[in-house]
């Protein structure tokens, strides 16, 4: 029960915020409803008894002392006390007197408990006051009383005087049984109130699980929407507003399915095509690059009005192939088919022949030290080398310096020019298909496709290659790392396959 209420009660969590609030109100409910209780019935039962004891200690002092004789003695006065005392009402009794003008004589039923000091003199003041009789006031002298303390304990107070002359009366009757009383109804209210906020949060736990249940299920089927899972749906029962919301969300959820479909089924009929096309040109293709080739052997030969177009043919061909290879790269990587095929290299061995195999050596300056060993995929190192290298080259300044180095498990391999720099409208987009910042750079005989192709091959890898300006403005800055070890990465692809 500790683990149904108390489960996942975060701080943030609306099942707490629904507890806390559900507590609050039937606290603040019962609290109210606890007090306003508490202090009617105590009105309730203290009028009662003060209205009883003080209407039967006026009869008594109509019915008794008002026949006394005008000068009493103590003993008639001590046993009219007694007599009124012992009424059933349950007060003690004081009565004054006078034997003689000015010497007062005092009569009490039990002297021990009630004494004139027990009177408060506001009370005195207020019962021996002579008031003028009006039409509004037929009588000298009122009944007055008052609530008190004596010895940590509630009284109440009582008194009055005899007209013509006649003697004062005051009555003392203890509310400590009332007090008791209220006392016992407090504990009773409190406990009531401890019930009910328990009860509250019981309710809050049932109202939550009632109402976040649905919610839960809704929020795993988002998530399982969102990891790609687009035939999730929601039972739906109920007509109330978690059940509309579970119906947007079939709803939702089927056209987002559909419209994925779609999507999917344009962009693979998108890369059949390009692979198709990339197939398709191949042939003819093989078969301009050789025509290309002995006109190039023979271009010498030709007449000077022959020969700039024959140059042209020979190296829009050559841009045509490497387009052509490009895309068919492009596809294989859309497809999921790029595979790693590992190897150990010696890594300053494999960026000097990268440079040497494309005729880089006078313009590229190596910082390399051999032994550095990695395995990686060599035909795909090659190609992002390639690429950055011969992007230095094209689009930035000599000369075009390359650093190797390792960080802990991390090979890291450093491509700077000299050039002017990537402007910052371009540095987000440089790796970006087809992107060329031909405004801001000299004009590209390239295809737009070598920067994204090497981010492709560091992907598979694992890594990355970030594109920045030289912090003292002088060229661009490729940074390539790569993993040392790039057999997990292969072994998981072969787990996907």
């Amino acid at each position: 029960m500790r683990k149904g209420i108390f489960a996942g009660l975060r701080l943030t969590s609306l099942r707490l915020r629904l507890v806390v609030v559900f507590a609050l109100v039937a606290l603040t409910a019962a609290v109210s409803a606890s007090g306003i209780a508490y202090w009617l019935n105590r009105e309730a039962v203290l009028t009662r008894v003060q209205d009883g004891a003080l209407n039967d200690f006026r009869r008594q002092m109509q019915n008794r002392v008002a026949g006394m004789p005008l000068r009493p003695s103590a003993d008639e006065l001590r046993i009219t006390a007694e007599q009124m005392a012992g009424s059933g009402a349950g007060y003690s009794v004081l009565l004054l007197g006078e034997r003689d003008a000015g010497k007062p004589i005092i009569g009490a039923s039990d002297p021990d408990a009630f004494t004139l000091a027990d009177v408060p003199a506001s009370l005195q003041e207020a019962v021996n006051t002579e008031r003028k009789i009006t039409e509004t006031n037929a009588y000298p002298y009122h009944l007055f009383w008052q609530r008190t303390q004596a010895g940590g304990k509630p009284y109440l107070v009582g008194g009055t005087r005899i007209a013509g002359g006649g003697p004062t009366g005051y009555m003392f009757k203890s509310l400590e049984a009332e007090r008791a009383d209220m006392n016992s109804l407090a504990w009773s209210l409190g406990i009531a109130t401890a019930l009910a906020l328990i009860g509250s949060a019981l309710l809050a736990q049932a109202a939550a699980t009632t109402v976040l249940r649905p919610v839960h299920r809704l929020g795993e089927a988002a998530r399982r929407l969102g990891e790609g899972k687009l035939d999730t749906r929601l039972r739906v029962s109920g007509t109330d507003e978690l059940a509309e919301l579970s119906r947007t969300f079939n709803v939702t959820a089927e056209s987002l399915q559909k419209k994925v479909a779609d999507m999917s089924a344009r962009e693979e009929a998108s890369r059949r095509f390009v692979a198709d096309m990339s197939h398709e040109l191949r042939t003819p293709l093989t078969a301009l690059t050789a025509v290309t080739e002995v006109l190039e052997d023979e271009q010498d030969d030709l007449d000077p009005m022959i020969a700039p177009a024959v140059a042209l043919v020979v190296s829009e061909t050559r841009r045509l192939n490497n387009l052509v290879e490009n895309l068919m790269e492009v596809t294989r990587f859309d497809a999921g088919t790029a595979r790693l095929v590992l190897d150990d290299v010696d890594v300053a061995d494999m960026v000097t022949a990268c440079i040497d195999a494309r005729a880089w050596l006078d313009a590229v300056e190596l910082d390399a030290e051999r032994g550095i060993m990695a395995r990686l995929d060599p035909r795909r190192l090659d190609v992002i080398l390639a690429n950055l290298i011969g992007n230095a080259l094209k689009h930035g300044g000599s000369p075009v310096r390359v650093a190797v180095r390792t960080e802990d498990e991390e090979l890291i391999i450093e491509v700077r020019d000299h050039g002017p720099g990537i402007p910052e409208a371009v540095l987000p987009h440089v790796f970006d298909r087809f992107y060329k910042a031909s405004a801001q750079r000299p004009r590209s005989d390239g295809s737009g496709l070598g920067l994204s192709i090497a981010m492709e091959n560091a992907h598979i890898h694992g890594g990355d290659i970030t594109a920045a300006n030289s912090p003292d403005g002088d060229g661009a800055v490729f940074v390539l790392r790569l993993p040392r070890d790039a057999s997990e990465i292969a072994d998981t692809e072969d787990r996907d396959q």
